[in-house]
Formats: structure tokens, C-alpha cells, sequence
């Protein structure tokens, strides 16, 4: 079988605001907006429609200035932590022989420093990559240049993310879909062992 596997909230865990206000004196009156105004062009970022080269000075400025490239980058990237729970059971597919692909909305601050970084990501040869691919999940062509691409057959693919849209979606292109939550891990693999007997 085909697994398609998001990344955040599914195989890692993460938390972008408190290693970005890292950057910031502790005494920043306006912390949470200076970071809300970030997070609302991530999209943008993520999806290819402004630059790495872009985005990281416009996002310095957004903070205040004053903050190297390298600090900046730095902040991005250590909002991960694993998700040993599903590790165990990616390695498990793995080694059972399925095909597992990766399925994220990411951007290439994380890539390929994740894969870099995290081993997990060993198991995963395919990726389909919002800022490769110029779409972001849950927008119709990410699904598309997935099917496509990678040759699914979404009837016989697993897909396996947290947010709501995104699946919406992926039922609408017929995947074999769970809604992940990072706090009930069981309930995955309850719905994967039936799915599998």
C-alpha cells in the first residue's frame, strides 16, 4: 500500500512561536503581533509565492530588525520535535514494505535541513513539497500534482495529516483518510489495523 504522510503534527511536532520570540529582548511590548504578522505570510512562503531570499529580510524587519540571516534561519528551524510514537510506526510500514511518501505544506528554511536532521525521514524517498510543487494543502493542485506525479491510486493510498481542510480534500480525492491528533496516537493505530486486516 501507498502512505501518504504529512509532516507537522504528524511525524514531528512543532511550535513556531516561542523559538522565534527568541529573537526578540524579553521586554518586546508587541511580541505576539510582530509574530502573528509572520505567521500570516507563511502560506506565501510555503507555497512558493515569495522567495527564501525574500521572505527572511522582510521577516527580520517584521521583528525589528537587528537579527542576522543565520540567527534568523537558526529560530525557524528548531520549532521541531519527534514524534517517537509514529516513528515506531513509520518504521514498522517500512519494514512491511509499503511505499511512504511525504505530503507537507513546507518550505526550504525546514528543507532539506529536517531530512538532514531528523532520521525518520530515511523512510521516506518520495516527498511532494508545497514550495516545489507551487500549491499548498488544502488547494486542489497539490493534490493533483501528488496523483499525478507519484502515479496513485488514491482508493489504495493512505493519508495520514492533522488539520480538518486538508483532509476534507483528501476525501474528495478518494484517499484512505485519518485525522491525526498528536495526543491520541492509539486512535490511529486502531484505525490503521483495521484498515490493513
Amino acid at each position: 500500500m501507498t502512505f501518504l504522510f504529512d509532516i507537522g503534527k504528524v511525524l514531528l511536532d512543532f511550535h513556531f512561536e516561542p523559538s522565534l520570540a527568541t529573537l526578540l529582548p524579553p521586554d518586546t511590548p508587541d511580541t505576539d503581533a510582530r509574530l502573528a504578522r509572520l505567521m500570516a505570510k507563511k502560506d506565501d512562503f510555503e507555497s512558493g509565492r515569495i522567495t527564501r531570499d525574500s521572505y527572511i529580510p522582510w521577516a527580520i524587519d517584521q521583528l525589528g530588525g537587528g537579527i542576522s540571516n543565520d540567527q534568523f534561519t537558526r529560530a525557524w528551524r528548531e520549532i521541531f520535535t519527534p514524534n517517537r510514537a509514529m516513528w515506531q510506526t513509520v518504521e514498522s510500514l517500512a519494514a512491511q514494505g509499503h511505499r511512504l511518501i511525504l505530503f507537507s505544506n513546507t518550505n526550504d528554511i525546514h528543507c532539506p535541513w529536517i531530512f538532514e536532521n531528523f532520521e525518520i525521514f530515511q523512510h521516506f524517498p518520495e516527498a511532494v513539497l508545497s514550495y516545489e510543487v507551487g500549491a499548498i494543502k488544502p488547494e486542489d493542485e497539490i493534490y493533483l500534482h501528488a496523483i499525478r506525479e507519484h502515479q496513485l491510486t488514491p482508493e489504495e493510498t493512505f493519508y495520514i495529516d492533522d488539520l480538518p481542510a486538508n483532509i476534507a480534500s483528501g476525501i474528495r480525492y478518494g484517499f484512505r483518510c485519518w485525522q491525526y491528533d498528536l495526543k491520541d496516537h492509539t486512535a490511529f493505530e486502531r484505525w490503521l489495523a483495521g484498515q490493513l486486516s
